[in-house]
């Protein structure tokens, strides 16, 4: 075997097994006991305990808490009896303690393990005094900026910042992982004293898979000193004690070794969570030994958490603009099939919209008996044979790939203009494929250190060794595409289900209803100029000229008369509206929604505020509860809110007081918005008319309106996928309801 054999075999697979949640001992600025929960005698204890204290070491295991540190007992038993969710590690109080030293004082964090109580008990250094006073202006400057930041590199820019602002640590890096784990350096804030790593790659095996998994467990971690020398842990029982969830749980020697040759003597990291899994790490280094309290490692967690909460905030806002995006193009090839007498010749006739759904450079359309190769794509013949491989290696419904030579060593030929592949099976009773293709993307990673090299050993021995360098080492990497993500994914295999399920008849009807809906808002946009030009000016005319008649000519004109002049401007003015409101409800099935995230709350306040000139004088009794930001389009919720609130204050000028309640629930997926009054109500033998054109259920003489309020209502509610509905009886007020998809999540 060469040494370079030797080597080889004892990278990964050696650092994967490596015991590091049970070491045995721990970092040297605290101590730990652990108990049992039942009655808290302690069954493991680090040997610095008895030192500490000032006692025996043969008098600490075996015997009770209170037994052997009276003080902590009585300031801590209560907490310690508390049952905890195992893993979840808290902290309880700082202490002031008397020891061999004199007075000193600890930070006091417990965590539950499989069967013990774990106590650690963490000296606060001493030279340091730090509180929520003090952190609270970086934390909530840290908030602000988070809501201006415009991208994630800036999100991970400012908490890069903000974090060595707290902690002074010489260098902070925020990284992201990979699909294979290897550390991508995305934001850094630093000084002199180290050098950068802005832009570096560090490969998977810097940190082996049981880290990264106790790194997701355990979010922070610090190593004050890498020259430490580890406390070791004596205990009553033959099993080692797991100190996954230990705050001075110390770290593999291997580790300690890479922080010496990186140059970094001391080290704190915080993961970055996205559901539960491992997205990141903010990694803190410094030169020289440093200490960080416990408090402001808190504080540095608790900015983490705020981070992560709006990064997944943001990358889901792209997601859903990203499928709307690809849902609009995909409505669109629908329409091309459905407008086709063959259904698949509408993908062949627009090929840069079939493209667009999966962002691809070519697309192929294939089967047994005939091959459309549009865009970038290979060869007939190369699209043919890598169809027969499809049918017999990838029967499958979907097949995705960025390297498609690490499956199908021919396509190696190819990759410049097909590296990576989609393919989606769109028959179950014969071979038949849409291929999508992506060029290779030829780029240059910058890694820290050649990532071929991970780790050394000794012939002859199992004594690992991490790298000793570095140095920038530079890659290209060829015969990869850009990655697929999952709303290209799920768009291709929404097209897939639409063209199995297709019939042509089907396509064919959609195709009439298509012409003939066409036809229709033809005539409708007709309709709405016409009315806009033809008939509103005649109105004016009226309103105009029968005013003119009675300002001019009204000494002459009886007073009948002048009742007759007056009955004659309010019908046309009437006219004029209702023509107006026409015209408003047509726009609203033409015009494009353009949603974005909305805060309800703030527009029920502005139409309350437009409202008061008609509410003076009376006694309106205001309940709003709470009212949920909303996936939508802003101009039209507005309106929606407008009418059925106006509507609220008008049906409840009989009552005093009024009472008028805005609030919400959610129903399924669905947020469900109301507006309750103790107005005049109505009888639901007739609430099938509520929401139709010139539909009033009250007379004109008792209450104003065109009836074409609650119409825009409904056609509002309905093109953003929702319904609307309402209850009430006569003379005991009503409820007006509408739901709306719950795009955003459970707030």
């Amino acid at each position: 075997m060469t040494l370079e054999t030797a080597s080889r075999d004892l990278d990964l697979t050696a650092c994967d097994r490596e015991p590091i949640h049970i070491p045995g001992s721990i970092q040297p600025y605290g101590i730990l006991l652990a108990m049992r929960p039942s009655d808290l005698v302690l069954t493991y204890a680090s040997v610095n305990t008895a030192e500490t204290f000032g006692l025996e070491r043969q008098v600490v295991l075996g015997r009770t808490l209170r037994e052997v540190l009276p003080k902590v007992a009585r300031l801590l038993e209560p907490d310690l009896a508390q049952p905890e969710e195992r893993g979840s590690t808290r902290f309880l109080r700082t202490l002031a303690i008397g020891t061999a030293r004199g007075e000193r004082v600890f930070d006091a964090i417990v965590h539950n393990g499989a069967d013990q109580t774990i106590l650690e008990l963490e000296e606060t250094p001493s030279e340091v005094a730090t509180t929520l006073d003090t952190l609270y202006p970086t934390l909530r400057r840290f908030v602000e900026q988070l809501q201006a930041a415009s991208s994630v590199e800036e999100l991970c820019r400012l908490a890069a910042e903000d974090v060595r602002r707290m902690t002074g640590f010489d260098r902070v890096l925020v990284y992201e992982f990979d699909p294979e784990w290897n550390g991508n350096v995305i934001a850094e804030d630093r000084n002199d004293v180290l050098p950068s790593y802005r832009g570096l790659r560090f490969p998977a095996s810097d940190i082996p898979s049981q880290a990264r998994e106790l790194y997701r467990r355990n979010r922070l971690r610090i190593i004050p000193d890498a020259n430490y020398t580890a406390v070791p842990i004596e205990s009553l029982s033959p099993e080692p004690l797991d100190l996954s969830d230990a705050v001075l749980r110390s770290v593999s020697p291997v580790h300690l070794e890479y922080m010496r040759n990186m140059g970094t003597m001391a080290s704190m990291s915080i993961s970055i969570l996205r559901n539960g899994r491992l997205w990141g790490l903010i990694s803190c280094h410094s030169g020289e030994p440093r200490r960080v309290p416990l408090s402001v490692r808190n504080a540095c967690d608790f900015l983490t958490q705020i981070f992560s909460l709006q990064l997944e905030a943001r990358e889901r806002a792209a997601i859903a603009e990203n499928r709307m995006r690809l849902g609009s193009v995909q409505a669109r090839l629908l329409g091309h099939m459905a407008a086709e007498d063959v259904f698949i010749n509408g993908l062949v006739n627009n090929p840069f919209e079939l493209m667009e759904l999966a962002g691809a450079q070519g697309v192929a359309i294939i089967d047994a008996e005939r091959c459309q190769c549009l865009g970038h794509t290979p060869t007939e013949d190369q699209v043919q044979a890598l169809f027969h491989w499809l049918s017999s290696e990838h029967p499958e419904d979907m097949f995705v790939t960025e390297v498609l030579s690490d499956h199908y060593p021919e396509a190696a030929s190819y990759a410049s203009v097909a590296s990576g592949v989609l393919s989606i099976a769109i028959s179950k009773m014969h071979p038949s494929y849409v291929i999508w293709f992506r060029p290779e993307a030829v780029q240059t990673v910058s890694w820290g250190g050649d990532p071929h090299k991970p780790v050394h050993g000794e012939v002859g021995a199992t004594r690992l060794h991490p790298r000793n360098s570095f140095e920038i080492w530079k890659e290209t990497v060829r015969g990869r595409s850009s990655s697929w993500n999952p709303s290209e994914i799920d768009a291709v295999k929404e097209l897939r289900n639409t063209i199995v399920g297709i019939v042509l008849r089907r396509a064919e009807e959609m195709a009439s209803l298509a012409e003939e809906l066409h036809r229709s808002n033809k005539e409708l946009e007709a309709f709405s100029y016409s009315v806009s030009h033809d008939l509103r000016a005649p109105f004016r005319h009226v309103v105009g000229y029968a005013e003119l008649l009675k300002k001019q000519e009204g000494s002459h004109i009886t007073d009948r008369g002048r009742r007759y002049i007056d009955t004659i401007i309010e019908s046309a003015f009437t006219a004029g509206t209702l023509v107006d409101n026409l015209l408003s409800f047509s726009q609203m099935g033409r015009t494009a929604l353009k949603p974005r995230l909305i805060h309800t709350q703030p527009i029920v306040d502005e139409i309350r505020q437009k409202l008061l000139l008609e509410t003076e004088g009376r006694h309106i009794v205001w309940k709003i509860g709470d009212l949920p930001p909303i996936q939508a389009d802003p101009f039209m919720i507005q309106l929606v809110f407008e009418n059925l609130v106006s509507n609220a204050v008008k049906y409840t000028r009989p009552r005093d007081p009024a009472v008028i309640e805005l609030g919400s629930y959610r129903k399924d997926d669905n947020v469900v918005f109301f507006v309750r009054d103790n107005g005049v109500g109505f009888d639901m033998a007739y609430v099938g008319k509520l929401f139709g054109v010139f539909q009033r259920l009250h007379r004109m003489e008792e209450f104003e309106g065109t009836g074409i309020g609650l119409a825009n209502v409904r056609r509002i509610i309905e093109r953003h996928g929702g319904k609307v509905w309402a209850e009430g009886a006569i003379d005991r007020g009503a409820t007006f309801s509408f739901s709306l998809p719950n795009a955003i999540g459970a707030a």
